[in-house]
């Protein structure tokens, strides 16, 4: 019985931890030989961030790609692309009728209310690319989305670990 629970236990941790509150997804390009990167140049032209925003990003992505084996060069064989944007979320909630006054269960007839509510808030996302420096053509893109805009104490948290997200799919593994 006690290996039970244990086994119980371990997949309940092993769920929870393998959860992730951000929508990751990557796509690359079939013909493109990963093995052969060694080094990139990171490109910030359309990272439209504040500074302190900027800084977090970048320092994360850069030390992802260094723990991926490549290094930053001037000559590089990647240009590292990397965007930022946000939109505005409407979550719509409401409650149930069932529970206040009645006679017969939720098929009786009796007094019910029902509620709805709104939350808005800004669900931002960043995006990699990485683009062949030789042919100029994209070889790999990363998408990661669901950073709490809003606050800056999440904000903190999760952009290193969305980006970490981000960068657990490179280099693609070929099916």
């Amino acid at each position: 019985m006690k290996k039970y629970i244990f086994i119980l236990l371990a997949s309940a941790a092993l769920v929870l931890t393998s959860c992730s509150p951000f929508q990751v997804r990557s796509d690359y390009a079939e013909t493109a030989n990963f093995t052969t990167y060694k080094t990139y140049k990171i490109r910030i032209d359309d990272l439209k961030l504040n500074d302190i925003d900027k800084d977090r990003v970048l320092n994360e992505l850069s030390r992802q790609l260094q723990t991926k084996g490549l290094q930053s060069g001037e000559n590089p064989d990647l240009i590292v692309n990397v965007k930022a944007n946000h939109k505005k979320v409407t979550d719509i909630n409401s409650s149930s009728p069932y529970g206040m006054w009645g006679w017969g269960g939720p098929f009786g007839w009796g007094v019910g209310m029902s509620r709805t509510w709104t939350s808005n808030y800004n669900e931002g996302a960043l995006i990699v690319d990485l683009i062949d420096s030789k042919t100029n053509k994209l070889v790999w893109q990363g998408i990661g989305s669901g950073i709490s805009v809003d606050s800056p104490k999440a904000k903190q948290r999760q952009i290193p670990e969305i980006m970490a997200e981000i960068m657990k799919n490179y280099p693609p593994q070929r099916k």
